[in-house]
């Protein structure tokens, strides 16, 4: 199978896989490593799993080229499968045999397959192209958007949840609520793997999952806190929003952390002004009820549709139409500019301050008319 493999696709597809005699796991993601490893054992030695495997950990102690080459030989008197030699922390051990593993990957998998874990896998290089041409090369990372940007595809990530979700969990996840989840949580698929299995000892198997529960099972103080800053920001409670957004930091929350909340819940009521003005433009006039459930807002806990709607009020619809434009200046300034966490508490300030309502400004009076002299 040419090119390189996604783990993140290989671990929810059912098929097997066709063998070869080198395979490479490379990248940076622990949990989709050990589940591809499993997957190679199940189908490439599914009789005695411990009489057709050999392991090695080369961070420890580089194993002898010898030693990798007669298990690769040894055929298994108990297992029906091939023989699999795994080399943990490999990236060494590939430096120091890049030219008896060049051949190797061109060769048919008789009796058995090595399996190279490494954290680097530079693509330029002859041995990577020889394994993407006749082994199979996998990356166990994230993916991205392709192109020359790696920047992470966190809508990918989001319907990759929800397809293990299913398929590990039995859950039914929303698509908004399994981007809210990898908002909470980063790109993360160990991670995300426990908390899908967390939702699923507390939530409906019957139901599916919302946002709302996610936010409340899986963001837990953090989100309420979010919840509460954002409810004071905009009331013109500028210093208790200040106050809580201390409060989490000190709690040792990281400033990039708490985006992801913080932008899901302002991003509602972006989306929810979207709504309302394209209405307007098509002659229509709808309430604001109804804009923010188009959004994604729902009555829960009961009166939090009232609330946001006292909320998006209290926004305006000026400022409410620049949510998306502060939000990304956010997120590019916590990634860049302000990626310290002294200038990102900054920015983060920034943005409450932009939520709080402005004081009105007295009318001056005309000129020669009363109160004007």
């Amino acid at each position: 199978m040419p090119g390189v493999l996604q783990a993140a696709d290989l671990v929810l597809a059912d098929a097997a896989w066709p063998a070869a005699a080198l395979i490479v796991l490379f990248g940076d993601d622990r949990f989709l490593k050990s589940q591809v490893l499993a997957r190679l054992r199940q189908h490439l030695a599914p009789g005695d799993a411990e009489a057709s495997l050999a392991s090695y950990d080369a961070q420890e102690q580089l194993p002898p080229w010898a030693d990798v080459a007669e298990a690769l030989r040894t055929t298994s008197l108990f297992g029906g499968g091939r023989r699999v030699v795994i080399v943990r922390s490999a990236d060494r051990f590939v430096s120091a045999h890049r030219e008896r593993l060049e051949p190797l990957a061109t060769a048919p998998p008789k009796s058995g397959v090595l399996v190279l874990e490494v954290d680097e896998w530079p693509p330029q290089t002859r041995l990577a192209r020889l394994v993407e041409q006749h082994g199979q090369a996998i990356a166990c990372q994230a993916p991205t958007r392709g192109g020359k940007s790696q920047a992470v595809d966190e809508a990918a990530v989001a319907r990759w949840a929800v397809a293990w979700g299913r398929k590990q969990h039995g859950l039914k996840l929303e698509t908004e609520a399994a981007r809210l989840l990898v908002e909470l949580t980063g790109p993360l698929f160990g991670m995300l793997d426990q908390h899908l299995a967390k939702l699923a000892l507390l939530v409906d198997p019957q139901q599916p999952v919302t946002p709302q529960q996610v936010q409340t099972i899986i963001g837990g103080w953090r989100a309420q806190t979010i919840w509460e800053l954002i409810d004071a920001a905009l009331s013109g409670r500028t210093e208790a929003a200040l106050t809580q957004l201390d409060r989490l930091l000190r709690s040792g929350e990281h400033p990039l952390a708490l985006v992801g909340s913080l932008s899901w819940s302002l991003r509602r009521y972006a989306a929810a002004t979207r709504y309302y003005e394209r209405a307007e433009r098509s002659g229509r006039k709808i309430p604001l009820r109804e804009a923010l459930s188009l959004a994604q807002v729902r009555d829960w806990p009961p009166g939090e549709l009232a609330r946001a709607e006292q909320r998006l009020v209290a926004l305006g619809r000026q400022r409410a139409g620049q949510l998306y434009r502060w939000l990304l200046e956010l997120d590019l300034a916590l990634k860049g500019s302000h990626a310290q966490e002294d200038r990102a508490r900054w920015a983060l300030e920034q943005l409450l301050l932009r939520l709080a309502p402005r004081p009105r400004t007295p009318q001056r009076p005309a000129p020669g008319t009363a109160g004007s002299r």
